[in-house]
């Protein structure tokens, strides 16, 4: 059931609109600007209707900074407005509003717009979901992990809390294609994608293929040591899996992993991050491979004995 969010300082009004449309979908209801900007940006909303007339924020101020935030922006948004107020639907759509509804409401009316935007969203959501979504192992594209790691950047920023980042990279790659042949590398890629997804489904973690033979995970709210010993448990059952590679270079396919965890500062920078994570993987691959080396909170470099 989608969840719809109202903001309206009316609460006659709003009990009225809810009533038209709780039997379809989830309703919450915000009675002041503020309140509706708090819910929308903590929650999933799949529409937002929006009085224009409100006491304190109006409704034009806070489609605005719904516009700008990017977790609210993505999100349609419905004005309601009087039969008499041409000027404020003109403003509204212009300022990003989807469409509108008038007062005194006529409930056919306000369910066939609602529904149809409804389905505009779903639509729009599950194209945008799928350009995100990496063909080969199911897992985020890079498309996918440019949006999610800004997004989780920026709440570990607000909550102060650890942020760590980690680059796996597959051993002797160009080997195992050399060898192989490509087909048999996708199933290789395939393969690891899936088994390292396998340990990385709280909602704290994030895994996406970066490019090629690389993945990237982000694991919010927990301390590098905590993370560096998950990391080696998925760097374990990856060698575990035990896929022959060329006899040659390796007895099995492996990754090296190379991670950094921060405290990321109000003015820090994702991108600096991930180059210092690419810089520890890059020492992984120097020290001999197939293991994990970490960039701890005090900028220590923790080591998996080999």
């Amino acid at each position: 059931m989608e969840k719809i969010l109202i903001v309206d300082d009316s609460v006659v009004q709003a009990v009225q609109l809810k009533a038209i449309l709780e039997d379809t979908y989830d309703v919450t209801i915000a009675q002041t600007a503020e309140d509706g900007l708090r819910r929308a940006s903590g929650e999933s909303y799949a529409l937002i209707l929006l009085d224009v007339v409100m006491p304190g924020m109006d409704g034009f101020t806070l489609l605005k900074k719904l516009q700008e935030e990017i977790i609210t922006q993505s999100v349609p948004v419905i004005l309601i407005t009087s039969l008499s107020d041409v000027e404020h639907e003109q403003q509204g759509l212009v300022l990003g509003a989807v469409d509108y509804i008038t007062k005194p409401f006529r409930a056919p009316i306000v369910k066939a717009r609602v529904d149809a935007h409804i389905k505009l969203y779903q639509y729009r959501r599950q194209v945008e979901q799928q350009s995100m979504t990496d063909q080969l192992t199911g897992i985020a594209n890079r498309r996918g992990h440019d949006s999610e790691s800004t997004a989780r950047w920026k709440e570990a920023v607000r909550l102060r809390i650890p942020f760590s980042v980690c680059m796996f990279d597959i051993d002797h790659f160009k080997a195992y294609n050399d060898t192989f042949g490509h087909p048999a590398g996708d199933r290789v890629i395939a393969a690891i994608a899936k088994t390292a997804a396998s340990y990385l489904q709280r909602n704290t973690d994030f895994f996406a293929r970066y490019g090629g033979e690389e993945f990237v995970a982000l694991t919010v709210g927990e301390r590098s040591e905590k993370v560096m010993e998950h990391l080696k448990k998925i760097r374990q059952a990856i060698e575990n899996l035990h896929i022959p590679h060329d006899p040659s270079v390796s007895e099995w396919v492996t990754v090296s992993i190379g991670g950094v965890t921060v405290i990321p500062p109000a003015k820090g920078s994702y991108a600096f991050c991930l180059k210092l994570a690419d810089t520890m993987l890059y020492e992984a691959k120097k020290q001999g491979r197939n293991r994990v080396i970490w960039l701890d909170e005090q900028k220590q470099q923790l080591w998996e004995k080999p």
